[in-house]
């Protein structure tokens, strides 16, 4: 088994967290899956000749490792992976999927399942030591994955989007609007502030709207500082993501938030792609809190007291 040495990926993370749906899922886009490899037995699993009758062309190898795995340690574990590298010429990437604690507790709960390192203990003492547990691994890989607020679709469709090109030098890049009210995004590389602008929530008349409508987006665009910072915000993308691609990071998100994540922060989104789109980028947008119903109590107040017209800045 001959395997292209861009295309070997270590999947890993907190138990729990997705591993065995990336697996199936790489596996459906015509990658090789071993799952739980001790590692011992990597080196022989990579010098394998290829079975009779398999295609020339070398597959993609996914390598799923983690708590479960035979004589697994993070450390020796990225010892391991150094060594590959600097004796054999592979570039293995390394995917971290994580996930909160209490999503994870909830997740087993529902399951039934016992935690592999608590077996006779609550899944929040397994999870803790687990997370203190893979942490070298965790600063290692470059990607993570949080799918604290995932389904299994969309984890899948997560991996599809990432993976499903040819090798894994090509960074994937996201770009997302997102409510501050909400919470911010676990898994967001860049996070800018669209709370400075002018809010077309207090418009009476633009309140119902999205920064998808025309009308919303012209107001926002009024804001006397929307030409200047959105101007800065775009030039300090188009200097960082050519040196993300360079330094060799695969996956970049980079999400734009106001307060209740359905006016300035989707209208700017929408305009940041198209501007990256312009300069030969091909980000997938997400509007994380759109469909949230608009709420004056997560909105705070308005900037000025309401007068006798509808506009409320």
């Amino acid at each position: 088994m001959t395997h292209d040495p861009k295309n070997i990926l270590l999947v890993t993370g907190m138990s729990g967290a997705g591993k065995s749906t990336v697996l199936r899922t790489l596996e459906d886009l015509g990658w090789e899956v071993v799952d739980n490899l001790p590692l011992l037995l990597l080196d022989r699993l990579l010098s394998a000749p290829l079975p009779e009758g398999a295609e020339t062309t070398a597959q993609p190898l996914a390598l799923g490792i983690g708590a479960r795995t035979r004589d697994f340690d993070p450390d020796r574990v990225v010892k391991r992976i150094k060594k590959l590298h600097k004796e054999h010429g592979h570039d293995i990437g390394t995917l971290f999927l994580d996930c909160a604690g209490g999503e994870l507790e909830r997740r087993y709960s529902e399951t039934r399942r016992r935690h592999p390192l608590a077996l006779d203990r609550p899944a929040s003492d397994g999870i803790a030591r687990e997370r203190e547990l893979l942490a070298p691994l965790r600063r290692w890989a470059n990607r993570l994955i949080d799918t604290t607020n995932m389904t299994a679709n969309e984890l899948a469709q997560k991996v599809r989007e990432t993976f499903s090109g040819e090798g894994l030098g090509e960074p994937t890049l996201s770009i997302m609007s997102f409510g501050y009210a909400r919470g911010v995004p676990r898994n967001a590389d860049l996070v800018f502030d669209m709370r400075f602008l002018r809010n077309p929530h207090w418009v009476e008349t633009l309140r119902p709207g999205t920064g998808l409508d025309a009308d919303v987006s012209a107001y926002i665009a009024g804001d006397p500082a929307y030409d200047a910072a959105l101007e800065q915000i775009e030039s300090l993308l188009l200097l960082l993501l050519p040196r993300y691609r360079a330094e060799g990071k695969s996956y970049v998100t980079v999400a734009f938030g106001c307060t209740g994540g359905r006016h300035r922060s989707v209208h700017v989104t929408e305009r940041v792609a198209s501007r990256l789109r312009d300069a030969g980028f091909s980000p997938t947008v997400t509007h994380r809190d759109l469909a949230a119903a608009p709420q004056d109590s997560l909105e705070g107040a308005p900037a000025t007291p309401p007068g006798s017209g509808t506009v409320l800045q």
